[in-house]
């Protein structure tokens, strides 16, 4: 397929090819020049220290006082909440633990979080225990429970601070936090 004349220009080529890789270096390490015809040592110069900054400018009509001004107080306003009414909680804790929950991220059971059938992933619920007021907020980051008559399933620490470990589950009120 290649005869006699295309080996030649093949060697013409990798011939042509070798000489400008060795002219390459040659041209990367001559000097180049300003083109301002700014000096070496005028061009170094300009990258030394001020001894003295400049004065501040005096401050003029239109100025305002920043120190004059109180900043607004912001007030923490309790979010507003969507019930979804009455149900029972119960928790899982210590066989769950480091196991993966249905979003993908490793089960806490010191943490404030907890499974429900249908709300998404991520949504803040308030729960608050019916017979002691007590309530906490959990993120919900896992499906079920899986027992007929359950509503939430709460992490062992928010179980705790609920109130219903000693039972395993117990009355509660439900509210979507926005």
């Amino acid at each position: 397929m290649f005869g006699r004349g295309s080996k030649t220009i093949w060697r013409g080529f990798s011939a042509a090819a070798f000489a400008l890789t060795l002219a390459l270096p040659a041209q990367a390490s001559t000097p180049a020049v300003l083109s301002d015809g700014i000096s070496d040592a005028e061009f170094e110069r300009s990258f030394e220290r001020f001894d003295d900054l400049p004065d501040l400018p005096e401050a003029t009509g239109n100025v305002v006082d920043i120190a004059a001004f109180d900043p607004p107080v912001e007030v923490e306003e309790e979010p507003a909440a969507r019930s979804l009414g009455m149900g029972v909680a119960s928790y899982y804790g210590r066989k769950f633990h480091g196991r993966r929950t249905a979003n993908g991220e490793r089960f806490d059971m010191n943490g404030m979080t907890a499974a429900h059938k249908t709300l998404p992933f991520g949504t803040k619920v308030r729960v608050t225990n019916a017979s002691n007021g007590r309530s906490v907020v959990v993120r919900i980051n896992d499906r079920g429970p899986f027992v007929r008559g359950r509503t939430i399933d709460l992490s062992r620490k928010a179980a705790g601070d609920l109130g219903i470990i000693s039972r395993g589950h117990g009355r509660v009120e439900i509210e979507i936090l926005d």
